[in-house]
């Protein structure tokens, strides 16, 4: 089983050309310590869709990125609009997308469904004006 270990990424809003490496570096890391690879396929998944909400709507953001023996949890937090109807947020195919980033191929209205399809556990908070946040946990080992 590897080590416990925690790492910080920063996300800037807006910044396409970058959009995408956080959430590979976070799955290489993975992937190098050993983690299951069921778990980083899961992983990968939430750590994209979270990264590019980041990117697509924040000012700036973090991903707080958590192994441990029992789970692998990411904490996202960003300085945002916030999600002023969160359940309607979480119906796919709902989105607030521009034109501009359907033109690049963004805004499918998947993110935050994915995540939660992906998540064993998945908390989110968000406060119009403040920003959002989210808790996503996936188990290393099945439950019992």
């Amino acid at each position: 089983m590897p080590e416990e270990f925690e790492s910080v990424y920063c996300v800037l809003g807006r910044d396409y050309t970058n959009a995408g490496r956080i959430s590979t570096q976070i799955k290489d890391t993975l992937k190098r310590v050993g983690i299951n690879p069921a778990v980083v396929r899961r992983i990968a998944i939430v750590s994209y869709e979270a990264e590019m909400n980041l990117v697509m709507y924040a000012t700036q953001g973090k991903i707080l990125l958590n192994v441990s023996s029992e789970a692998v949890t990411l904490r996202i937090e960003d300085e945002g609009p916030g999600i002023p109807d969160v359940n309607l947020a979480m119906q796919e195919g709902w989105s607030t997308a521009t034109a501009e980033m359907k033109e690049m191929g963004f805004g499918a209205g998947m993110g935050l469904p994915n995540i939660k399809k992906n998540a064993d556990e998945f908390i989110i908070s968000s406060e119009v004006g403040r920003g959002t946040k989210l808790y996503i946990r996936v188990r290393q080992t099945p439950q019992s």
